[in-house]
């Protein structure tokens, strides 16, 4: 079996790291509502030929895995119209705040999708949803100390948000759902997988809320 010092140097081979590439023209091809469609045209080499490719230019997003005192976790369950289905997620929305901090955006989502608040947050993971289509970087948080939020203060939710079901579910079912191919957004997917890793070390190794995000577009 490795040991601790060659598992953290396994680790460290596969990091993903920034590749700086010579861009030689990009130009906004389509301007959306929440996002926006860009053509880059770049060299892989400084003698390699010009390639092109269109993507989503995207401000990013916060994702939250709601996790109570008995270690059960939140769903909500939302319809989503490009694949038409409803879906069961975790809280999550648009980094489209500008200067917004991500922890503050995050809880501003829990509030707004599931009228709560927390007070212990750690990062869970940070991916990408579609690299080799758009530039959305994704944060997972784990926020727990759950509180309810005032019924005074909590934020009327319109349009599809209107129909927002909660379900609280055990982890480990969370996760058979997962493996069973029941749970499709990928947030939920990853924010599920990467807390039962986590519960497996007592969370003792998550990152805390306010770790670097290079990923991010804003720090790109």
């Amino acid at each position: 079996m490795p040991g601790k010092s060659e598992t953290t140097h396994a680790a460290r081979q596969v990091s993903d790291a920034p590749s700086p590439r010579r861009l030689l023209s990009t130009e906004k091809v389509y301007e959306g509502r929440i996002w926006d469609v860009v053509s880059d045209s770049f060299q892989l080499s400084e003698t390699g030929e010009a390639l092109t490719r269109d993507y989503i230019d995207h401000p990013g997003a916060v994702a939250v895995l709601p996790m109570n005192d008995a270690g059960e976790i939140l769903l909500l369950k939302q319809y989503r119209h490009p694949v038409g289905m409803d879906l069961w997620e975790i809280p999550a929305g648009l980094l489209d705040v500008e200067g917004e901090d991500f922890v503050v955006g995050a809880a501003r989502e829990l509030a707004e999708e599931a009228d709560l608040a927390a007070g212990t947050w750690n990062v869970l993971a940070d991916f990408f949803n579609s690299p080799g289509s758009s530039s959305e970087a994704i944060r997972i948080y784990l926020a727990r100390d759950l509180t309810e939020v005032p019924h005074h203060e909590r934020h009327e939710r319109m349009d599809e948000e209107a129909e927002i079901e909660f379900h609280w579910i055990a982890l480990d079912d969370a996760v058979a759902a997962v493996l069973a191919g029941q749970l499709h957004n990928p947030s939920a997917v990853v924010g599920i997988l990467a807390a039962a890793a986590a519960r497996a070390a007592g969370f003792a190794r998550l990152r805390p809320a306010d770790s670097p995000w290079p990923a991010h577009p804003s720090q790109r």
